[in-house]
């Protein structure tokens, strides 16, 4: 029998028809990932250093992907407003979020209706933040100490910020002062931005906040008084760690992005091979260095076994303190 090509050509195309609606008609997915932008969801508020670094990354990524990374701010609650976004997203690749160190903890000491663990997938890890303690360049209070001592000498007018309720600054905080017996009025902020001014200004004596202090701190506008990391900053050798300072407590706050429970394999692995080239590529790694931040990478499985070892230290860490 003879068979034109044109004819060919049209069995061929019917074929795969029929095959992508037997695909459809069993829920597999048809369409090649990602067809259009996808959200980024930053529980922060624009501006900050993790604000700044993720738009960059998302760019990046973007063009790996061939499709835009929208950036979409959600500020307050912690750092904790993205997982109700995932928790309700469909799980198609087209909604992720920053899984910063607050989704970890929230759950153990407040009610909430979401689970890190089981409402999100993992994607990989990305980087990490250090803590510091800062006043503004013309406090009197030059060290930690001299926190303490005015927090001893003038019970209830310390005021203290951070980038809000329940986030590590928050945690490390209290745990410091409730070692000496002491108080100090925790004056939240929804992000860094907003804080770090309110520092400079001085409408709130000290600050405790994440490594995107570095560019007030390089330029004078705040003083940085110690450090939460386990070693001195490279950046700042004279600047001593609060373990040096006989007050034991080391803070840092790895992260990474997730996308909703029940993400298909292959579009994990579409993210995860965009986001980790644009991590490692020189402009963003040269980007995160502003900030005195490291690239962190963990694939899709160590990133998801690490986030099940932080809920678990969350939730130790919490039943230690009583709360």
């Amino acid at each position: 029998m003879n068979v034109t090509r044109r004819q060919l050509l049209s069995v061929m195309a019917a074929t795969a028809a029929g095959t992508l609606q037997t695909f459809a008609r069993a829920g597999m997915p048809v369409e090649r990932f990602p067809e259009r932008p996808i959200s980024l969801w930053v529980p922060w508020p624009a501006g900050g250093a993790t604000d700044i670094t993720l738009r960059l990354l998302a760019e990046l990524a973007g063009r790996q992907l061939g499709q835009k990374v929208l950036v979409v701010n959600r500020g307050g609650a912690g750092g904790t407003l993205a997982m109700p976004v995932l928790q309700q997203a469909a799980p198609d690749g087209y909604t992720i979020a920053q899984m910063p160190r607050p989704v970890f903890r929230a759950p153990h000491i407040q009610q909430v209706a979401w689970d890190p663990i089981r409402d999100t997938t993992p994607i990989l890890q990305l980087s990490g933040v250090s803590f510091g303690v800062l006043v503004a360049p013309s406090s009197e209070l030059n060290s930690v100490d001299a926190l303490l001592r005015f927090a001893a000498a003038r019970p209830g007018e310390l005021t203290i910020a951070t980038n809000g309720f329940g986030t590590t600054p928050h945690v490390a905080l209290d745990e410091l002062f409730a070692r000496h017996g002491l108080s100090y009025v925790h004056v939240p902020y929804k992000g860094t931005a907003e804080q770090l001014v309110a520092v400079a200004a001085g409408q709130v004596m000290a600050g405790v906040n994440s490594s995107g202090f570095a560019p007030f701190v390089d330029t004078g506008r705040l003083r940085l008084l110690a450090t939460f990391g386990a070693a001195r900053s490279r950046r700042w050798p004279d600047v001593p760690t609060m373990r040096e300072l006989g007050h034991e407590i080391i803070a840092m706050s790895p992260y990474g992005l997730a996308g909703p429970r029940g993400l298909p394999p292959s579009v994990v692995q579409t993210l995860h091979d965009a986001f980790r080239a644009a991590l490692l590529a020189p402009e963003h790694v040269a980007e995160l260095a502003r900030y005195e931040q490291e690239v962190a990478y963990l694939g899709s499985a160590d990133y998801g076994r690490s986030m099940r070892e932080a809920f678990e230290h969350e939730r130790r860490a919490t039943e230690r303190q009583g709360r």
